[in-house]
């Protein structure tokens, strides 16, 4: 336990005495240590939390000036002031103007009597911290052997119920995506929605770090979890005393353990699941029963279901870098690298990458395929195959043997979110939605895109993949700048242009729809025909004219950077010009 104020105050061999009515609250203070100091101003020498005591050979008795000398030791975090009396000392009883203005300061104000000297104080107080001391590393022993015992168990939950109930603070393991994996009480103390933005940053920065935040009044710290790769993350809500502070390392090795060791136990699921999905594409024109039956089998329910093709390794065959997932930067190949090494490497990264995206993607089937020349199958802990099937990617400019990774994902999830978590920087192919039977369609065009991924630096999906959107990630800018110049400056020099540009932007990726257009905007849609009407006026063209149509589309999302607006729901817009003439 902390040593008090009034812990001193009570021990009958130092027979200290206050010199007020201190209030309870100013002897409840922690003492850290004791110090002895006949400094006028001794503020800038304490650290906060000393017993500070003088004799008081040079402390003045007017009132202002002892207001500023308890001042000065009040500023420097002393938890109070102790005045040594006795024969041959300059005071026998504490003076009232240093009473009075240790009273003002609210600063408790001691008084030591002769006999006792200021030596006997100070071993006090260091004895009192060192037994503090010693009872905070036999709790932090004994706790660590609970969690130890806890951890033979089965699962996550005895270790945390263990923690919880040793140290008072609350614990909750999740998955790198923020999922509650498990916790030590049945609910946790804190919502994990008011510590989401602390989970997200503490997993992008993958076992690099930890961070800490207070939410609704509670102190709240992430550290990540695993061995090699983030398996997860720990959420300690409360604030831990020096014994639990000091077996938070042991319950992360012992919780990194426990999810390194279900990572592996999910090993057979994992191959289980890349052997469904080499059995799905394995048939050019599966029968729509038979395809939806196999995803319901492992948990994909949607009723559509989508491609995504992830090139998992550099051409020279370095480890790919998944901030979110690993660890940091992997060190490149040595100069000379064998082909096999190379190989190795590569395909390592794949496997790696494809446990992430496995554990990050709700029944969605993984899969490697290539990454050992010559072509010979041989099984890995990931589920890796080599027999390429019809339309597998062109691995340019890594080779044929360059691995990639192969997901078939519903379509409700989030799949920009999760690459850019465990796949950062990777060239990414996401295919179109689709029926679960013509899946194989959906991965064929993901990975036509991976070309396209690699020239834009971010991942491609089909929809973005028509000759406009190349034309937007890949066109010089220059050239682009000036053809939107050329069509939109007539509005640029009008009244009002900015209202007549946006209002035209609106309508068509719209699709030419009014009422649309109209609450987007928040004006009325007589507003929305009269702006257009003015716009065509113009720059000479007509909204019924494909060609012009184009043309204006083209040229206002090259204005916004290529990038659509928001829509009502702050998401973008279809970047696919409407294709139909609107009704007037």
């Amino acid at each position: 336990m902390p040593l008090h104020l009034s812990d001193l105050l009570a021990r009958p061999d130092l027979r200290l005495s206050v010199t007020y009515d201190v209030p309870p609250h100013l002897l409840a203070r922690t003492v850290e240590a004791a110090t002895v100091s006949d400094l006028l101003s001794p503020g800038k020498w304490l650290q906060g939390g000393e017993l500070l005591m003088t004799i008081g050979l040079l402390l003045p008795m007017e009132p202002a000036a002892c207001r500023a000398y308890v001042r000065d030791v009040a500023e420097g975090g002393a938890a109070c002031l102790a005045l040594g009396l006795g024969q041959g000392l300059p005071y026998q009883e504490a003076p009232e103007p240093l009473v009075t203005a240790a009273e003002e300061a609210g600063l408790p104000l001691l008084t030591v009597p002769d006999e006792v000297p200021f030596i006997a104080v100070t071993k006090a107080v260091f004895d009192a911290r060192a037994t503090e001391q010693r009872a905070a590393l036999h709790r932090a022993f004994a706790t660590q052997r609970r969690l130890t015992a806890a951890a033979a168990g089965d699962g996550l939950r005895p270790m945390l119920a263990e923690w919880t109930a040793a140290t008072g603070v609350g614990a909750a393991v999740l998955d790198p995506l923020g999922r509650l994996l498990a916790a030590g009480e049945r609910e946790p103390r804190t919502p994990l929605a008011q510590a989401r933005d602390l989970l997200d940053r503490v997993a992008a920065h993958g076992l690099r770090g930890s961070a800490s935040s207070t939410a609704g009044g509670q102190q709240l710290e992430v550290q990540p979890l695993g061995a090699r790769r983030l398996r997860g993350l720990l959420l300690l809500t409360g604030r831990p005393d020096d014994a639990a502070r000091s077996v938070v390392p042991g319950l992360v090795s012992l919780l990194s353990l426990e999810l390194e060791r279900r990572h592996l136990r999910d090993e057979p699921e994992r191959r289980r699941r890349s052997a469904l999905l080499s059995e799905l594409l394995a048939e050019e024109h599966p029968a729509p029963g038979r395809a939806r039956d196999m995803l319901h089998s492992v948990g994909l329910t949607t009723e559509r279901v989508r491609g995504v093709v992830v090139e998992a390794a550099s051409g020279d065959g370095s480890r790919t870098r998944a901030t979110g997932a690993g660890s940091g930067p992997a060190a490149p190949e040595p100069a000379d690298g064998s082909t096999a090494e190379s190989a190795e490497s590569a395909e390592s990264a794949a496997q790696e990458m494809a446990a992430d995206l496995a554990l990050a993607m709700p029944g969605g089937l993984v899969r490697v395929v290539g990454g050992t020349p010559g072509g010979t199958t041989n099984g890995t802990a990931s589920g890796t195959t080599h027999d390429i099937p019809a339309g597998a990617p062109d691995r340019t400019p890594g080779g044929p043997s360059s691995p990639v990774v192969e997901a078939v994902v519903g379509e409700d999830l989030d799949i920009q979110d999760v690459l850019a978590r465990f796949a950062p920087g990777r060239p990414a192919g996401i295919g179109p939605v689709t029926a679960p039977e013509a899946v194989r369609v959906s991965l064929r065009q993901a990975a036509g895109l991976l070309a396209v991924s690699r020239a834009s630096g971010e991942p491609a999906e089909a929809r973005q993949s028509q000759a406009s959107r190349l034309l937007l990630d890949l066109g010089d800018r220059r050239t682009l700048q000036g053809y939107a110049d050329t069509v939109l400056s007539p509005l640029d020099l009008a009244d009002h242009g900015e209202e007549l540009l946006a209002t035209l932007a609106a309508w068509l990726e719209t699709g030419g729809a009014w009422d649309a257009t109209s609450r987007r905007l928040g004006v009325h849609r007589h507003t929305v025909r009269n702006r257009l009407d003015k716009a065509m006026d113009l720059t000479g063209r007509r909204l019924d004219d494909p060609d012009d149509r184009f043309d204006l589309w083209l040229a206002t999302r090259i204005r916004r950077g290529g990038t659509p607006s928001p829509g009502p729901a702050g998401r973008p817009t279809s970047a696919t010009p409407p294709p139909t003439p609107p009704e007037r």
